[in-house]
């Protein structure tokens, strides 16, 4: 049975882990397979908002297996907080939820350097959540990391004590005013690790490996958006990890032969936290509005999100390098009561007009070309099928669909999960 994918194709916020929610129920296995706690999956339903940031979207789905893959980074401490947010919904933590013995551990210090170096970059920071994530990648590429699996070694203590002396002497090479208590953070840490370790840990690529020979339903989640990748994103501007379908191949130990269909979801329009090009982002009424209506702040970090109109050449980059089969729009609601909704369609390049994504969008470097679409004044918050949609809202799928050359299956009008239109055409 074929792994099936669900990414972001946007800078992050998607919308993601409503999807994921949506879909569980056909599915056996919710699977994450990168990123850590800078990631914020909000879910919302019973009139109530879930936040999750490590723990895979379909764990309140009661016959759904949720596997944290060895791509993916772990904080005990915020993986302790989320299962202490969980504690009152009565679920079988060690049944439903499944750890990679290769997924890599945030330690105190990763947060710590973290935010060291963020400090001494000054004006050239790259707007990182200070999780601690970036340290942890490396310290993963550099051979040096600590991994899910050492916590069932008796020597774990002995060499976290040896990576946390390392980090804290590259602490003090930065030369910046950083506060801490690390016994305070240890024993912090030390408690939340006890936790982790009553959790069940497997070697997921077996795990997963064997569910497929089973015919076993699989779903990759994905965290951040394909914008923040690593390789392909708006670097340096950009997150840790591969954030596209390449990703879940690596982050779950699944072979590129056995991806199924690709989920692609993105916003109506577009938004971005932190720092980095955005060359639609806007500075005015209309910007302030889609925050506004959007209720636009960051899950994990709070951070007010920047806002634009939707850039279909990094849409189109998206999907062409994530091999998206099926798209879904999140937010078309928030777009009710724009007299006019511009699509930036190209972007004007070293004084030419392009419509792919160039090296560098740094400001300056492009503009974007817009096509002006009729916007609709009707609430969508209430509507379940699309033969309710306004006609200017069919007219902006039906644009965006030949632009992209890829069908939207879903459009969400609104943040509870009931708020979720499946496309018959």
């Amino acid at each position: 049975m074929a792994v099936d994918l669900l990414l972001g194709l946007q800078w992050g916020d998607e919308g993601k882990g409503k999807i994921v929610d949506v879909l569980t129920k056909d599915y056996d296995i919710i699977a994450r397979f990168q990123g850590g706690p800078n990631a914020g999956h909000t879910l919302e339903f019973d009139g109530i908002k879930h936040v999750l940031h490590t723990i895979p979207s379909g764990i309140f789905h009661e016959n759904a297996v949720n596997v944290v893959g060895n791509g993916v980074v772990i904080d005990p401490v915020v993986f302790r907080k989320e299962l202490d947010n969980l504690a009152k919904f009565d679920i079988d933590i060690k049944s439903k939820l499944l750890i990679s013995r290769k997924a890599h551990l945030i330690l105190p210090t990763h947060r710590l350097l973290d935010a060291a170096s963020e400090a001494a970059k000054g004006k050239a920071k790259i707007g990182s959540t200070l999780k601690g994530i970036g340290p942890t990648y490396m310290d993963k590429t550099g051979r040096n990391g600590m991994r899910v699996g050492d916590l069932e070694l008796p020597n774990w203590k002995k060499k976290y004590r040896a990576l946390a002396n390392k980090h804290e002497a590259m602490i003090d090479f930065y030369n910046v005013d950083i506060q801490y208590d690390l016994k305070e953070l240890e024993d912090e840490f030390c408690a939340a690790v006890e936790v982790l370790k009553s959790l069940t840990f497997i070697d997921s690529e077996e795990y997963i490996y064997q569910a497929q020979r089973e015919n076993k339903k699989i779903l990759a989640e994905g965290a951040q958006g394909s914008l923040l990748d690593i390789d392909f994103g708006t670097y340096p501007y950009v997150t840790s990890s591969n954030t596209t379908a390449a990703g879940a191949c690596t982050g779950l130990g699944v072979s590129p032969g056995q991806i199924g269909e690709v989920f692609g979801i993105f916003k109506a329009y577009a938004t971005r936290v932190g720092s980095g090009p955005f060359p639609t982002e806007l500075f005015d009424e209309n910007g302030e509005t889609m925050g506004r209506v959007g209720n636009e702040f960051g899950a994990t970090t709070g951070r007010p999100r920047r806002c634009g109109w939707l850039d279909l050449v990094a849409l189109k980059y998206a999907v062409q390098i994530n091999g998206v089969t099926q798209l879904m729009m999140m937010k078309a609601d928030v777009l009710s009561g724009f007299e006019k909704i511009q699509v930036c369609t190209a972007y004007k390049y070293n004084g030419k007009e392009i419509t792919h994504l160039p090296y560098s969008i740094e400001d300056g470097n492009v503009s974007p070309i817009y096509t002006e679409m009729k916007g609709w004044k009707k609430d969508l918050t209430g509507l379940s099928s699309e033969e309710d949609f306004p006609p200017a809202l069919n007219d902006y799928i039906a644009f965006l669909e030949k632009e992209l050359e890829v069908p939207i299956k879903i459009v969400s009008v609104g943040p509870d999960r009931k708020q979720t239109v499946h496309r018959k055409s």
